[in-house]
């Protein structure tokens, strides 16, 4: 497989010569409060906007600029994870870890599955999950696990519930809200999705444990940690575990407990986050009796191992770019609108999940895709016999199923690199739970159009 920078330029520049080809199109566009929505039927060809030589390498920048509050995210972890490490604090909990899990590894992957899982589905971590991935690394090298798990159990977790959402504000509420469907409608089927959804990824990652456990045949091979950023490979023994650690971690706990607080009730996002990881990287230096210039100096060196994974948030960024600045954006959703008309209840639903699927490789951002496609497939719904209730459930699952192997997800190429787990690697590993969570969508989708799911 190619360098993950490689294979995203490459995407980047087939869009580029795209828009010299494929005919360029828009949607008028409304806006209803603070939200700017297309009009169904109002598709028109224009002008070509053709993506110059120029433009094509400016374009890196803007999706570097346009992601810089996931980018700063990253490279703070990666600060704040380096802090943690210097003060001994992570060293003393990786040991009470391992005594504590050593023989109890689906409790450990379901409970931490379940609580990621539920800030996950109510959309309190979604992007923020990077900050998390390093403590899940740390757990399973502890655990004699490979890199695989240690971000399964975190990222997978997360995205078991937000892909199948129960109450996240976007992309469902927002959803619905364009449906004109009443705010977190349906809520019943939904909860039994998520709970599917959960169980099969949690069985999942512990069948893989199981597996490595009895054959050491790890989808990495023998290199079960590729990024060297976290702690030494020998193994270590009469490990402290003192006060100052207990106070240092006890500081990260609340401090993270706090912002999932500030991100449910005070709307709190990426740049909150970054700020509380500047904030426990002074106060954890200052409690382990580093000085500033120590804190300083380690805080750099941190944010240095991640810099990989943080740019390629804005290479995925730059893809989006190319596409709207070439005017194909829209003519993509049209072309999958075209496709569903004149076909049966099931099948049109079908086809919404399916075509929410392949449209969210090109528009990664879920509220993105749902201003553009909702608008377009609520009265399309309408005319079809399917409830809107349906036709909105189809969008969440056709993104969720394919928002962990996604190319041109930020957050998942920020997890990858930030792991060190080589993208072709992730998808070997990820694609047969894709496939589960791909037919438990047509399992609950049939369910949705055969019960009429509403209200409408």
């Amino acid at each position: 497989m190619p360098d993950a920078y490689v294979l995203l330029f490459v995407i980047a520049l087939i869009c580029a010569i795209a828009t010299y080809i494929v005919p360029a199109g828009e949607f008028k566009r409304i806006t209803n409060g603070t939200i700017t929505q297309a009009v169904p039927g109002s598709y028109h060809t224009v002008a070509h906007t053709p993506i110059g030589f120029v433009h094509f390498f400016t374009a890196f920048q803007q999706g570097m600029v346009a992601s810089a509050s996931i980018i700063f995210l990253i490279l703070f972890t990666g600060g704040t994870l380096a802090i943690l490490e210097k003060t001994g604090a992570i060293n003393g909990l990786i040991h009470n870890v391992v005594n504590k899990f050593r023989t109890r590894e689906l409790l450990f992957i379901a409970v931490v599955g379940a609580l990621f899982s539920i800030l996950g589905t109510t959309g309190i971590v979604v992007n923020s999950v990077i900050g998390f991935i390093p403590i899940g690394i740390i757990v399973a090298r502890a655990l004699k696990w490979d890199a695989v798990v240690g971000v399964a159990v975190i990222y997978l977790g997360t995205y078991a519930g937000f892909n199948s959402t129960i109450l996240s504000p976007t992309p469902l509420g927002l959803s619905q809200k364009i449906a004109e469907l009443p705010l977190f409608s349906g809520i019943g089927l939904r909860t039994a999705i998520y709970l599917a959804f959960l169980i099969a990824t949690v069985v999942y990652i512990y069948f893989y444990v199981r597996r490595l456990r009895k054959t050491d045949a790890s989808i990495l091979g023998e290199d079960w940690f590729p990024s060297k950023a976290l702690l030494d490979e020998e193994e270590k023994t009469d490990v402290p575990f003192t006060i100052r650690h207990k106070l240092i971690l006890a500081l990260t706990g609340l401090c993270l407990v706090g912002f999932l607080a500030g991100a449910l009730w005070l709307k709190w996002g990426d740049q909150e986050m970054a700020g509380t990881f500047v904030f426990i990287s002074i106060v954890a230096g200052l409690i382990g009796g580093m000085k500033g210039n120590n804190i300083a100096r380690t805080f750099l060196s941190g944010c240095q191992r991640l810099v990989y994974g943080a740019l390629i948030v804005g290479m995925a960024r730059t893809i989006s770019v190319v596409l709207t600045d070439g005017k194909l954006l829209d003519t993509i959703v049209n072309g999958l609108a075209s496709m569903l008309e004149g076909h049966s209840p099931l099948l049109g639903a079908f086809g919404m999940f399916v075509s929410s699927a392949l449209l969210h490789f090109v528009i990664s951002s879920g509220s993105g895709e749902s201003v553009i496609f909702i608008p377009i497939l609520a009265p399309l719904a309408d005319l079809m016999n399917i409830t809107r209730q349906v036709a909105v459930e189809a969008v969440m699952l056709g993104e969720g199923v394919v928002n962990c192997i996604n190319p041109t997800s930020g957050v998942l190429m920020g997890v990858l690199a930030a792991s060190g787990i080589p993208y072709g690697k992730w998808v070997k590993f990820m694609a047969p739970l894709a496939l589960i969570w791909f037919v438990i969508g047509l399992v609950f989708i049939t369910v949705g159009v055969m019960t009429k799911w509403g209200p409408f």
